[in-house]
């Protein structure tokens, strides 16, 4: 039996397995920030128990705006791993300078082409104004936090102000003998049909 129209164009949107996810994996205080005041990381926990060199193999391209690419510039800060991309959205760093990174100042066109090549996932490594940006376009798939038990209470929030987000829904919650909770939840579709 033939299928249906309508079960065909499902079938045709339907995503393809090896979809590229963009991934919004972040460490947050337990009131909602990614940085002190200052871009400063160092109430950050590096717990043990986490295996990080798995986590970065997941991955072979990040993407991060400017601020956070520049406090990923300072002493101490963590290198990206050999053999991935860095894409920095700015409209003010010049290209010449960063020969090791792509600065682009397209977001949105950048990110959509991305998610269309084969490839690793593709990490949002920071920058709350960024995510907002991407969120709001709906190229986020998913948003991973490391709720860090510490109260910052002021500093760089988690998400920029702009519309209430869509529905998240939680896919894994892990707590790690540091007292840090992670939390992964996939962006829900919230796009409601249109009338016919």
């Amino acid at each position: 039996m033939a299928k249906s129209k309508s079960a065909r164009k499902a079938v045709r949107k339907a995503p393809r397995a090896n979809a590229r996810r963009v991934r919004y994996s972040v460490a947050v205080s337990l009131d909602g920030f990614i940085a002190a005041p200052a871009g400063e990381f160092d109430w950050i926990i590096v717990d043990p128990a986490s295996d990080f060199a798995a986590v970065f193999k997941q991955f072979d391209t990040f993407l991060m705006g400017r601020r956070t690419f520049e406090v990923t510039q300072q002493d101490g800060a963590p290198a990206m791993p050999t053999g991935t991309q860095t894409i920095v959205f700015s409209r003010t760093l010049r290209q010449s300078d960063y020969p090791h990174v792509v600065i682009t100042s397209e977001v949105n066109k950048t990110i959509s082409t991305l998610k269309k090549k084969p490839g690793k996932d593709i990490w949002l490594f920071g920058g709350g104004e960024l995510f907002r940006s991407v969120l709001h376009a709906g190229l986020i798939d998913t948003i991973e936090l490391a709720v860090m038990p510490i109260l910052l209470s002021q500093g760089i929030p988690l998400l920029a102000a702009g519309a209430r987000s869509p529905s998240l829904q939680l896919t894994e919650s892990k707590t790690l003998p540091s007292g840090t909770v992670l939390l992964s939840y996939v962006v829900a579709n919230v796009r409601k049909p249109k009338n016919r």
